[in-house]
């Protein structure tokens, strides 16, 4: 196992899905392959499809997952290129989806990769190889654009000051360096009584922007969902507000219920009666694996199955 990898919510995930087998199994983000490794023990007639777009939790999911043999077939790519992944491999629709979204511990507990605040390492963010770096979007983008992303994708309350500051900075020199930004951060919002560090909302903000993690999760959701064989499920692991709501949204607008927004006229959503929620509430971890893996406490698991029908 990957130091420090605990894959979470991972009982309730193998309640959710396993009942989908024997058949395909795809994790969508596969990254260190913990829960898919839990999902192919749950039932032998599983083969997986893991995707995910960092190939170093390639190689460490394929060390984990190698003991099961031909069942395992990993590839690197993004997860809304889910469908396209299944077509050129010639797979049937599969059984079961998960999609474990945000960050790996490895991702987090690499320095050089530059998502954690805690450690000093060159600003990239990026979850892939390719694309733009945290140090070269802040390096461009507009102030109005970045209050909206600190707003928007990190909540931060005082998105306004933390965009005038970066932006006077960079005046001046370019940020290269996690401690860099995260030095100036903490200047302008203060430690005062928050529980988190006070660049975790800017960092967590630049890294959705950084990997278009919302765009993903939007082009991915209704795809995966309508691609399933019928009776198959999906289930969707959010850490952040914004994540959770597209998930929850998606699968109730696929259950045939209307999601728009109080008093529109009419409804403009298109519902469609494709799939049965199977978590009318997010499910949530409990006290104690909160305190044996800290990562997991803003998750929130979401499933739904197809409906026979479809």
């Amino acid at each position: 196992m990957a130091s420090g990898h605990l894959p979470v919510l991972a009982p309730r995930v193998v309640e959710l899905l396993a009942p989908a087998a024997p058949g395909l199994l795809v994790d969508a983000t596969v990254g260190l392959g913990g829960h898919a490794a839990a999902l192919l023990r749950s039932h032998p007639g599983f083969r997986l499809v893991g995707l995910d777009r960092d190939p170093q939790a390639l190689a460490r999911a394929e060390d984990r997952l190698r003991g099961f043999g031909d069942r395992v077939r990993l590839v690197e790519a993004c997860f809304a290129s889910l469908p396209a992944v299944l077509e050129r491999l010639g797979e049937e629709p599969p059984a079961a989806v998960l999609a474990d979204l945000g960050c790996s511990s490895l991702q987090l507990d690499t320095a050089e990769r530059g998502f954690s605040f805690a450690a000093d390492g060159p600003l990239d963010m990026r979850m892939g190889a390719a694309g733009e770096t945290a140090a070269e979007l802040l390096a461009r983008i507009e102030w109005e654009e970045l209050v909206r992303i600190l707003r928007d994708y990190g909540e931060e309350r005082r998105a306004r000051a933390v965009a005038r500051a970066i932006v006077a900075r960079r005046e001046r020199a370019p940020f290269l360096t996690t401690a860099d930004l995260s030095r100036l951060v903490a200047g302008v919002v203060g430690h005062g009584e928050r529980r988190i560090h006070p660049a975790t909302r800017t960092f967590q903000a630049l890294r959705i922007a950084v990997n278009d993690e919302l765009g993903e999760l939007e082009r991915f959701l209704e795809p995966a969902a309508l691609g399933l064989r019928p009776g198959g499920r999906i289930a969707v692991i959010a850490f952040h507000s914004l994540e959770d709501r597209i998930v929850k949204h998606g699968l109730r607008r696929l259950a045939g219920r209307c999601v728009c927004p109080p008093g529109l006229p009419e409804c403009r959503c298109n519902p469609r009666r494709e799939l049965a929620v199977l978590t009318p509430s997010p499910l949530r971890p409990d006290d104690d694996e909160v305190a044996a893996n800290p990562r997991a406490r803003s998750a929130r698991l979401r499933a739904a199955a197809r409906l026979a029908g479809g």
